[in-house]
């Protein structure tokens, strides 16, 4: 019996180590039986494997030193190759043969970032009656919600910035009239669109025009993007059609240099004369894609390019087009900041052109116009390209005003409240106004600048919030001017474009508001726009606003005569038929 039991054991190992043995037919020709990925080799095999690597090891010792390459390095001294990298495919979706995914299949991410906004409050006037700020002569922002729309969806909340809607239009405010001001003031008031309790004030700047045929000479260094982030055709592609453009209106005597930046930084053409445009245009063709991200590097490149061609009187600017996604060397948009701060001293303005989708990092590229006396557009189309670079060039290059402030005093006996529509991050201190070393924004030449600010007239309910009365001061009485029949002061300070001493300009404005409806066509606009972007945010302030009545004013404000409002109004009715946004709690 008990030779019976071992003889049924001897049977049963051997019928296991003939299912462990891969038949012929399954094997791989030129190789050997199929080993498991779980077993490891044996001992004697190690054994074999080791003694083979140290015969190469001594070969590799015999090769005479002037020939041992890296190639050679490679053949002796590895004693196995290294196996292929294993890709685990997402279901559904084959891998590509390489053994990667294909660009069709790479997962795409959105990292799009823009700073939250957080919409400016009413002010009680007894308590704080003075609003001070920045001028902000930037665009960005219109073109970023008229690419969201385009696509069918609503921009983020906080890609929306009121002010640079409002200022992407020009206004026929009265220009300046040859005085020793760059620029003229205009003030406008009238009834709100969204809450006819209330008023609105416009404060409109209007720079001098110069023509671009009459300006000084150009020193231009153009700061491009060429990382692999950037082989979009809304990228690069876009933005060397783009640069084109700009380069058709140099003269003669203008410079231009390229400087390139990926993973490092390089300059691919010198500076050269507007006369050898063809030179320029094929190094403009000649640009390629690939590699990560050092902004930083390029920075100081550009910046070293331009303070060494400086034209004293000149236009001395470098233009930074990008997606702003930094990331290699100086990452940190503090850090950049800093960058661009420190280099903004040697007289040298910056023009910022965004471009691209997906990883834009719009918050970064507007602080960095701001830091570096410049301004901030986004070219989504060749349309867009031609307005900034063609149709207002001189505002766009030519800097006629720089760190412009606005100041406005409120008048208690007739103003309860206000809030400044927009501006939320160009808030300044009160005590900043007069301090000429805090930077602030730049007018270009032909620029005009708006502000709108929502007021509640006096004898209407406070809408500030409550504070507590002091304990140990008293409120004293109103002064002899605020019964005058003044509803503000408006006072503006900028200085020369290489100059560093501020020039102060003030105006006072009587209370005279009519109604909306008796308003300037481009008060009403303004005021349509301004609801526009209070309904694509959301604000809690947009009162009445509605998408119908902004079509309604748009249509009876010019909007069929001029271009850039009809496309506003095309852009109203897509947002219109949009579904509304539904907050995540």
């Amino acid at each position: 019996m008990r030779s019976i039991f071992c003889m049924a054991i001897l049977a049963s190992l051997l019928a296991i180590a003939g299912c462990a043995t891969t038949p012929e037919s399954q094997q791989i020709p030129g190789k050997g039986p199929k080993q498991d990925q779980g077993s490891r080799p044996s001992a004697r095999a190690a054994g074999e494997e080791k003694a083979g690597a140290g015969d190469r090891a001594a070969e590799w010792k015999k090769i005479p030193r002037e020939r041992r390459s890296q190639k050679v390095f490679r053949e002796y001294s590895q004693p196995h190759p290294v196996p292929a990298p294993s890709f685990r495919p997402l279901a559904g979706r084959p891998p590509h043969p390489g053994g990667a995914y294909s660009r069709r299949q790479r997962p795409r991410f959105n990292t799009e970032s823009y700073d939250r906004i957080y919409d400016n409050a009413f002010k009680n006037v007894a308590d704080a009656p003075v609003s001070t700020f920045s001028v902000d002569v930037d665009t960005a922002s219109y073109s970023i919600m008229r690419r969201f729309l385009h696509r069918g969806t609503l921009p983020p909340k906080d890609s929306v910035r009121i002010e640079e809607l409002i200022n992407y239009f020009p206004y026929a405010y009265q220009a300046p009239n040859g005085g020793k001001h760059p620029f003229s003031v205009n003030v406008e008031v009238a009834g709100a669109l969204w809450n006819p309790e209330r008023l609105v004030v416009r404060i409109g700047i209007k720079g001098r025009e110069i023509q671009w045929k009459n300006r000084a000479l150009s020193n231009l260094v153009f700061l491009l993007d060429v990382s692999g982030s950037m082989r979009s055709p809304n990228k690069l592609p876009l933005l060397k059609r783009s640069l084109k453009l700009l380069v058709d209106n140099l003269g003669e005597n203008d410079r231009v240099a390229i400087v390139v930046y990926a993973g490092a930084a390089g300059l691919v053409l010198p500076p050269t004369t507007g006369e050898r445009k063809e030179a320029i245009l094929a190094a403009i063709d000649r640009l390629a894609a690939g590699g990560s991200t050092n902004g930083g590097r390029g920075i100081q490149l550009a910046y070293k390019v331009a303070r060494r061609e400086f034209i004293t009187g000149g236009i001395n600017r470098v233009i930074l087009a990008t997606d702003g996604d930094f990331n290699v060397g100086t990452t940190s948009r503090g850090a950049l900041v800093r960058l661009i701060e420190k280099e903004a001293k040697s007289g040298v303005f910056l023009t910022v052109l965004g471009y691209g989708m997906g990883n834009y990092k719009g918050s970064t590229l507007e602080r960095l116009a701001g830091k570096g006396n410049g301004n901030y557009a986004y070219i989504d189309t060749i349309s867009e390209a031609r307005k900034v670079l063609v149709e207002q060039i001189g505002g766009t290059m030519i800097t006629i005003a720089k760190d412009v402030k606005i100041q406005v005093e409120f008048n208690p006996a007739l103003v309860t409240s206000y809030r400044l529509i927009g501006y939320e991050n160009r808030i300044l201190r009160r005590r900043d106004f007069n301090d000429d070393t805090k930077d602030a924004g730049d007018i270009g030449a032909g620029h005009t600048v708006t502000a709108l600010y929502e007021i509640v007239p006096a004898g209407k309910p406070k809408t500030g919030g409550k504070v507590d009365p002091l304990k140990y001061q008293q409120r004293p009485g109103l002064s002899k001017a605020a019964r005058s029949g003044e509803m503000m002061t408006v006072k503006l300070r900028y200085k020369q474009p290489q100059g560093s001493k501020s020039t102060l300009i003030v105006l006072a404005v009587k209370a005279h508001p009519v109604a909306f409806g008796e308003a300037s066509e481009d008060f009403r606009f303004a005021s349509a726009v301004a609801s526009f972007g209070m309904l694509l945010r959301d604000s809690e302030h947009k009162g009445n606003s509605s998408y119908a009545r902004v079509l309604e004013v748009v249509e009876q404000a010019g909007g069929k005569k001029d271009a850039y409002r009809r496309e506003f109004a095309a852009l109203a009715r897509k947002a219109a038929a949009l579904p509304v946004r539904v907050e995540k709690r």
